[in-house]
């Protein structure tokens, strides 16, 4: 069961990442694991999901599409195969993506070290999409 987001705050949120766990979300596999650092369960923002993903060589996100949400990939360190729809595309470090709703898409670290990217997305809420929504 899904815990409640916290409420809205009204002042700055400030945390330093190394406090922050490392968490394989639904869908991801392998040693596919994100941080949370600002998004509804840490600062109750309705807007904002940001995390920084690391994935292990191998590790990968499965295809999957959103209904109202829009995302930014940006690679940090390492290679990996980004696919949208039927394209693939080699993405690394200063590398970034724009996915609007409704596009499938999947992330596979194809390299011999870590993959590690930022994601920001919003709203940080989605619908389940019916093309294999989040």
């Amino acid at each position: 069961m899904k815990k409640p987001a916290r409420k809205r705050r009204d002042t700055a949120f400030v945390e330093q990442m190394a406090r922050v766990a490392w968490k394989e979300f639904p869908g991801h596999f392998g040693g596919a694991l994100s941080k949370m650092l600002a998004g509804p369960d840490n600062t109750g923002s309705a807007l904002i999901d940001f995390r920084i993903s690391r994935y292990a060589p191998n590790a990968y996100v499965a295809e999957h599409a959103h209904k109202v949400q829009e995302q930014i990939y940006y690679v940090l360190e390492g290679e990996g195969v980004l696919t949208v729809g039927e394209e693939r595309h080699l993405m690394r470090p200063h590398d970034y993506v724009y996915l609007p709703p409704g596009v499938p898409h999947s992330f596979t670290n194809t390299g011999t070290a870590g993959l590690v990217f930022f994601v920001v997305t919003t709203p940080a809420h989605d619908e389940p999409h019916p093309k294999g929504g989040k």
